[in-house]
């Protein structure tokens, strides 16, 4: 705590920088939100998602969404609408792979890409209300508050990581940042409870003190849950391919911003909280 001020700062830095490049730079909106082709082929041999991604990657289409039915029948999606885009793609599968048939071709059109946009934003605000009402009902307001302020820094930041990187924002990245805003939660419940464990002496021990007793407390905890979520999360961004990897990205940002949140923003909130409004 007695650096509060100082990570305070750091994040409050990071998260205006994070904003400033959502707004100006933007997201790189995958086809879930900014429509795009969707095409369904029937190989006439068994095939499978490393094959076709491997053909996809020699034209600069390796990021497309691909999901087999069975050993021929896949789908494949593309941010681009352009036919152009679709010649080149079937072109380099009947050239890589084989014959096929072409079993259904649509469009996603911007409306429905609009409003699953739409419906991310409530799904993550819906989240944060609720975590917000559990943790007022289950121990108190302000502690309910500094989860979630703590939380709205870790999505933040992690949007702002990847306005800055380029990555592709999909559907799978909204179901990556609600699963790291429960993790994020779980650790920074961890030590708000024993905050509130050892409330009882804030008066003899100053609310710095107990704060920083009780985040010591638990910090070995911290690390290691954290260390041992971060190794299967990092085999996945190395090793799991252009899908996989995009998405164990969004997991390793959050589990590291989300353990630093938990360590020192939500108990460096609540502390300057309390010495500004000391009176519940």
């Amino acid at each position: 705590m007695k650096y509060r001020k100082i990570f305070l700062a750091i994040s409050v830095v990071a998260c205006v920088l994070s904003i400033g490049l959502t707004l100006t730079k933007g997201l790189n909106l995958g086809v879930d939100f900014t429509g795009g082709l969707v095409l369904q082929l029937g190989f006439d041999k068994p095939v499978d998602v490393a094959q076709v991604r491997s053909s996809l990657s020699g034209i600069g289409q390796g990021n497309a969404t691909i999901q087999a039915f069975n050993d021929k029948d896949v789908m494949l999606r593309f941010q681009a609408q352009d036919d152009n885009v679709r010649k080149q793609v079937l072109a380099a599968l009947k050239k890589d792979i084989g014959n096929y048939k072409i079993l259904s071709i649509d469009k996603i059109g911007p409306v429905v890409g609009k409003e699953l946009r739409g419906q991310a934003a409530y799904s993550l605000l819906l989240a944060l209300a609720g975590i917000l009402l559990y943790m007022a009902y289950r121990f108190r307001f302000r502690f309910g508050a500094a989860a979630v302020l703590s939380l709205m820094h870790d999505v933040i930041i992690m949007l702002g990581v990847y306005s800055l990187t380029g990555k592709e924002v999909s559907v799978t990245f909204i179901a990556a940042i609600l699963t790291v805003a429960g993790y994020s939660l779980n650790d920074s419940i961890v030590v708000l409870d024993r905050i509130r464990e050892n409330w009882g002496s804030v008066k003899q021990k100053g609310i710095i003190a107990l704060v920083d007793n009780s985040v010591n407390q638990t910090l070995s905890r911290t690390i290691n849950t954290s260390v041992t979520t971060l190794l299967p999360v990092i085999s996945m961004w190395l090793f799991g391919g252009e899908v996989i990897s995009n998405f164990a990205f969004a997991f390793l940002i959050g589990i590291g911003v989300g353990t630093y949140s938990s360590v020192y923003i939500a108990s460096s909130l609540l502390a300057e909280w309390y010495l500004r409004s000391p009176k519940y």
